[in-house]
């Protein structure tokens, strides 16, 4: 074997993956469940605050929102099969109809700098610049990151964002309950 098939072996590519998390059902367990479960299969977390916000597009309860940021080794593609898989280990039944209440609502907003629109994987992903629920987490973790297509950074574009009041930083426990 030669050194550099040797070197090329132990070379892991990591990457660093930012998720929306929301829930308006049972929302501080899904949300305390969703972060552990995330702690057991990623590295290097990084929670925003959680923040409470209306339901966008139909009549529900309150959501809790937050962004979480983590490193992976594993693909874009991949990461979007764990998401689902964990969202329907909390009881998630995807529909026809997105406006409607979750228990638990996992998004794959950025895989690094990645642009694609590929199999249904869009990245980044198309409501990260929309909703204040997206942003502000974004921005508390994330300011100085650039979005990958308009280069501003996070901390900019919430400045700019017009849904601010919408949206409000709440107590969190994060103990069992």
């Amino acid at each position: 074997m030669s050194l550099s098939s040797a070197v090329a072996t132990e070379i892991t590519i990591v990457s660093w993956v930012y998720v929306g998390i929301g829930s308006n059902i049972n929302k501080a367990h899904n949300l305390r469940s969703c972060v552990h479960t995330l702690q057991q299969i990623f590295r290097n977390i990084k929670k925003s605050s959680v923040y409470q916000s209306s339901a966008v597009g139909f009549n529900g309860d309150d959501f809790y929102n937050m962004v979480v940021r983590l490193e992976t080794s594993l693909t874009p593609e991949y990461v979007s099969k764990v998401f689902f898989e964990i969202e329907k280990r909390h009881g998630r039944k995807r529909g026809k109809d997105q406006f409607v209440s979750r228990v638990l609502d996992l998004d794959l907003l950025l895989y690094d700098n990645l642009i694609t629109d590929n199999n249904g994987l869009l990245l980044p992903h198309k409501d990260l610049m929309k909703h204040a629920f997206v942003l502000k987490p974004m921005q508390e973790i994330a300011g100085d990151l650039r979005h990958p297509k308009t280069g501003i950074c996070f901390a900019e574009l919430w400045e700019q964002c017009q849904q601010q009041a919408l949206i409000k930083k709440i107590s969190f426990s994060w103990a069992v309950d």
